[in-house]
């Protein structure tokens, strides 16, 4: 595993991530960039913190619930080892999702991400995105 250093090689790791790991997931390059006591600072759930629950999140909630799930990088910015990121995530919604029915609508979830990067690899994590209010327009029109 290559060592991230500098602001290009950690923009580099978590562009990497969020392409092959959420976009096309890829366990093998998730468990090659996660630290091994990485903490999710976003879980709401203390018990969903580490990697397990982001992969859930990923392969559990956000794959199933959306066809042609892709990712943007809009924006990526990086000071000392974090890299804070703002994309958004794409495609069709064609399964249920937190409790929504698949609708068959389009899907476009904006996300603002922190990631502290240590030795190339995800240590810690912290991030907002409008999936809540995505998912109460959904809930409001038919």
């Amino acid at each position: 595993m290559a060592i991230a250093a500098g602001a290009d090689a950690q923009k580099a790791v978590v562009a990497r991530f969020n392409h092959a790991v959420i976009q096309n997931g890829e366990r093998a390059v998730f468990d090659e960039l996660m630290a091994p006591d990485f903490i999710n600072w976003s879980a709401p759930d203390p018990a969903m913190r580490g990697a397990e629950g982001m992969w859930h999140t990923f392969t559990n909630v956000l794959r199933p619930a959306i066809s042609g799930l892709t990712v943007e990088i809009l924006d990526q910015l990086s000071a000392g080892d974090q890299v804070v990121t703002r994309k958004r995530i794409t495609g069709r919604h064609t399964g249920p999702l937190l409790g929504v029915e698949a609708t068959g609508k389009d899907i476009a979830i904006d996300v603002i991400d922190i990631v502290r990067i240590r030795d190339g690899r995800y240590a810690e994590h912290w991030g907002i995105n409008s999936l809540a209010a995505v998912l109460a327009q959904f809930r409001a029109t038919p």
